[in-house]
C-alpha cells in the first residue's frame, strides 16, 4: 500500500464564483495518529454550500480556510490506524476529514457508523448534517401544524427534501422551488411535494410571487430559508400573520461574499422587509446546526427508521475522484447537482 495521500487545498481566495484556479491538488505522506487520534482512509466526502463561506476571510461563525490549507468538509471512511480507546482498524467513522484521501482526527470528534444498517453515504446527507439541519430547523423554528402551507427552495437538495417530506407527512401543503423542470419533477414525483416552481422560469421576485400566489392561495405559514435572492423577495409579501421563517443559509448570495456584498433585493428593500416582519408578527430564526448537536440522537431516533423503511426518499449525486471535487463544488453552487452532492474518494 502506498504511503502517499492526496488533498485539495485553497490556492487563492475567490472574488465572486470560485474557479479551478482557486484549488490545488497536493500529495503528502499519510499522517500517523497522535495520542487520542485515529487515521482514516476516506471513502466518500461531502460537498455543501457553507464551504463557499470558508473560502472568504470575512468575519463569520467559523474561521476561514487559510491559503494553502486543506479545504474543509465532512467525510466517511475506514480507520486504518488507531491511537485512541474505542476505535479499531476496520471501524467506519464520520468526521471532518476535509478534501483528502486520508486524514487524522481527534477520535472524540468522530462518530462511528454501522455500514450494515445503511449505506455509509447517508451519514453525509439524509442522516448527517444536511438532514439534521432540515429536521431541526423545521421542528424547532418552523413549528409545523397540519393544514398549513410551507415553502422551501432548493427543494431537491438534502435539506430542502428533508423539510418537504417531513412537512408533507405532518399534513401540510408543501411547495418546493427548484432550478429546472427536471428538478421540479423530482420534487413532486420522488419527494412528494404538492407543487414545485422552477425559479429559472421567472425573471424576478415579483413574477415568482405571482406564481406562488396561485399555488398558495391561503398564503404561506412557513418559509424555510436557505436561498435568499428573488425567492425571498417572492415569499415575504405572501407570509401569513404569525408565520415562521427558519434561516439556515442564503446560497444565492454566497458568491457575493460572506455577507452578500453587492447582492441585490431590488423588490424587497430593507424598510419593507422589516415592516412586513413587524406587522405580520413573523418569527425569524437564524441557526447554525453545529450549535445543536445535542439534538442529533433525537433526530436519528426519529428519522433513521423512516429512511430505512423508504418513507423518506434519498437521492445522491456522486462524483468520482478527489481531483473532481472542485468541479463538482462549483456545479453545486450553480445548482447543477441532483440531490445530495457527494464525492467518491476511493
Amino acid at each position: 500500500m502506498s504511503d502517499q495521500m492526496q488533498e485539495i487545498v485553497l490556492a487563492a481566495r475567490p472574488t465572486g464564483a470560485p474557479g479551478p484556479e482557486h484549488f490545488r491538488l497536493e500529495t503528502a505522506a499519510i499522517p500517523t495518529p497522535a495520542e487520542g487520534e485515529i487515521a482514516v482512509r476516506v471513502h466518500y466526502m461531502s460537498l455543501d454550500p457553507y464551504m463557499r463561506g470558508r473560502m472568504d476571510d470575512g468575519k463569520s461563525y467559523a474561521a476561514p480556510v487559510p491559503i494553502g490549507g486543506r479545504m474543509e468538509g465532512g467525510g466517511v471512511g475506514e480507520v486504518i490506524a488507531s491511537n485512541a480507546d474505542g476505535f479499531q482498524p476496520g471501524d467506519f467513522v464520520f468526521g471532518m476529514f476535509g478534501w483528502a484521501t486520508h486524514a487524522t482526527a481527534d477520535a472524540k470528534m468522530c462518530r462511528k457508523i454501522d455500514p450494515t444498517q445503511a449505506p455509509i453515504t447517508t451519514a453525509l446527507g439524509v442522516l448527517g448534517m444536511p438532514g439534521f439541519t432540515g429536521w431541526h430547523g423545521l421542528m424547532e423554528y418552523g413549528r409545523p401544524k397540519a393544514g398549513e402551507t410551507l415553502v422551501v427552495a432548493a427543494a431537491t437538495g438534502p435539506v430542502g427534501s428533508m423539510v418537504g417530506q417531513l412537512a408533507k407527512e405532518m399534513g401540510l401543503t408543501t411547495i418546493g422551488i427548484a432550478g429546472g423542470a427536471d428538478k421540479c419533477a423530482l420534487a413532486t414525483e420522488t419527494f412528494g411535494f404538492d407543487h414545485c416552481l422552477d425559479h429559472r422560469a421567472y425573471d424576478n421576485g415579483r413574477a415568482l410571487q405571482a406564481a406562488l400566489k396561485e399555488v398558495a392561495p391561503k398564503g404561506i405559514d412557513i418559509y424555510f430559508e436557505n436561498v435568499g435572492g428573488k425567492v425571498l423577495e417572492a415569499v415575504i409579501p405572501l407570509m401569513n400573520p404569525f408565520g415562521r421563517i427558519p434561516i439556515c443559509g442564503m446560497i444565492s448570495w454566497y458568491n457575493s461574499g460572506g455577507l452578500g456584498a453587492g447582492a441585490s433585493t431590488e423588490g424587497l428593500p430593507m424598510p419593507k422587509l422589516w415592516r412586513t416582519i413587524l406587522v405580520n408578527f413573523l418569527s425569524v430564526n437564524g441557526f447554525i446546526i453545529s450549535n445543536h448537536w445535542d439534538r442529533y440522537p433525537a433526530f436519528l431516533g426519529e428519522v433513521a427508521p423512516k429512511v430505512l423503511s423508504g418513507d423518506i426518499k434519498v437521492v445522491e449525486d456522486i462524483a468520482e475522484g478527489l481531483e473532481n471535487a472542485p468541479t463538482a463544488f462549483m456545479g453545486l453552487l450553480e445548482g447543477k447537482n441532483r440531490g445530495k452532492q457527494i464525492v467518491k474518494v476511493i
